[in-house]
């Protein structure tokens, strides 16, 4: 069996998905469909981005959502999805998303525009450089849980990445001063993140709310392959069930590493990456060394694919 997941935010890089654009035209269709329903020239950002803003959270997202989609779509084009037999998708965040159109759980045009709103919300969530999220190497979840607690830090996780990486979010300061307590408690690295505010935390709980309207709004359907949402951690064949645990992800941890474990649990073997980087094939690798993973996020990526079911 094979389960699909979906890279997030920090995969984003020019180019990314060109060759597929070049040479499927249904890339090149999603790409078109994506700026039409968005009126965002979402093709410019990607491949030349003239003016910075493909690490801007607004446009960041969408632009991730694009080129996944874009490969995924000429994935299922070329490959006999019958052999693979997905039983599982789930993505990092906004990969969540990618997760729900790749399912036909919710549209293409419809996450095109969640994403949109969903970046512009988290964007302006909360006023500039007062709050950050930053990475803390060398610990897993729970010492990092019991780190906060037991100095009172006004710090929550934002992403159970991997048993060695942990994302947390807050003010600014807060995080600031917290370095030197996370390192004295056994914290190989802490590197303050280049995004725009806390995400996954209670500051996003203003945002979450109006993300709400937007996502009741949205048409769901029900799927054959099981969604492990980021919320729950748990999968699902329900869509109301992966509806309210969406509307629930903007201010909750990505909770990444029980994502993997119900994946193990079910016995799952091969893994697919599909879109930019291979961040989560290097999380996956933490997490459990026996998985079989594989990347696709260029052509040649295919063919390994076909000559490997």
């Amino acid at each position: 069996m094979t389960t699909f997941v979906f890279p997030g935010q920090g995969s984003q890089f020019i180019g990314m998905s060109r060759d597929f654009y070049d040479n499927f035209n249904i890339s090149k269709e999603i790409f078109k469909l994506v700026s039409d329903i968005t009126k965002i020239d979402i093709k410019d950002i990607i491949f030349k981005d003239p003016s910075n803003l493909l690490d801007q959270t607004q446009y960041t997202q969408l632009a991730i959502f694009c080129a996944s989609t874009s490969i995924y779509q000429a994935l299922i084009n070329e490959v006999d999805m019958e052999k693979l037999n997905v039983k599982f998708m789930l993505g990092h965040s906004l990969g969540e998303y990618t997760a729900l159109a790749a399912a036909k759980i919710l549209s293409i045009e419809d996450c095109s525009l969640l994403l949109k709103t969903r970046g512009e919300l988290m964007q302006n969530a909360f006023e500039p450089n007062l709050s950050a999220m930053a990475a803390v190497i060398g610990l897993n979840c729970d010492n990092v849980d019991n780190i906060i607690h037991d100095h009172k830090l006004d710090l929550s996780i934002a992403n159970d990445n991997s048993p060695q990486q942990i994302v947390i979010s807050g003010i600014k300061k807060e995080l600031i001063n917290a370095e030197k307590i996370f390192k004295k408690s056994g914290a190989k690295k802490f590197i303050l993140l280049n995004v725009s505010a806390a995400f996954h935390s209670s500051l996003m709980n203003d945002a979450q709310q109006k993300m709400e309207k937007f996502i009741n709004n949205s048409s769901f359907n029900n799927s054959k392959i099981s969604i492990i949402s980021n919320f729950t951690a748990k999968k699902s064949l329900d869509h109301v069930e992966i509806k309210e645990s969406l509307i629930k992800q903007m201010s909750n941890r990505v909770r990444w590493v029980e994502s993997i474990k119900t994946l193990e649990n079910n016995k799952e073997s091969l893994i697919i990456e599909i879109g930019p980087g291979k961040v989560l094939s290097g999380l996956i690798r933490r997490i459990n060394d026996k998985f079989d993973i594989r990347n696709i996020e260029k052509i040649s990526d295919i063919e390994s694919i076909k000559n490997g079911i």
